[in-house]
């Protein structure tokens, strides 16, 4: 399949992606057999999402309101749903800055809510 041009572009958690995937397989699901790509996708998005696409989205809407936190890293974060400063820490690698005990506390905080 060939794509000449995107029309809109969204970060979306895994449990989000998931409920996308589902819609998916059941409309094809009695029109044609499902590609390699798309069973694929579904296995992975059914082993390693966490939670429902609800709670993935109030979490991603909690943490963006947080200092120093931009959406693409509280999508890995409602994806990975880390349980360590250690854990949340890794996450952060890339980036230009280090966060204090209490902002990964509260970045904590949120993700045991989710």
């Amino acid at each position: 399949m060939i794509v000449k041009n995107i029309l809109k572009e969204e970060l979306l958690t895994l449990a989000e992606v998931r409920t996308i995937l589902d819609e998916i397989r059941t409309r094809r699901a009695s029109e044609e057999e499902l590609g390699y790509e798309l069973r694929r996708a579904i296995r992975h998005a059914e082993l390693f999402a966490k939670g429902t696409a609800e709670e993935s989205r109030l979490m991603v809407d909690e943490l963006t309101k947080l200092e120093k936190m931009n959406p693409e890293i509280a999508i890995k974060i409602a994806d990975i749903r880390p349980k360590t400063r250690d854990e949340l820490r890794a996450i952060y690698a890339k980036e230009r800055y280090n966060l204090s005990e209490e902002e990964l506390d509260a970045i904590l905080d949120i993700a045991f809510r989710g």
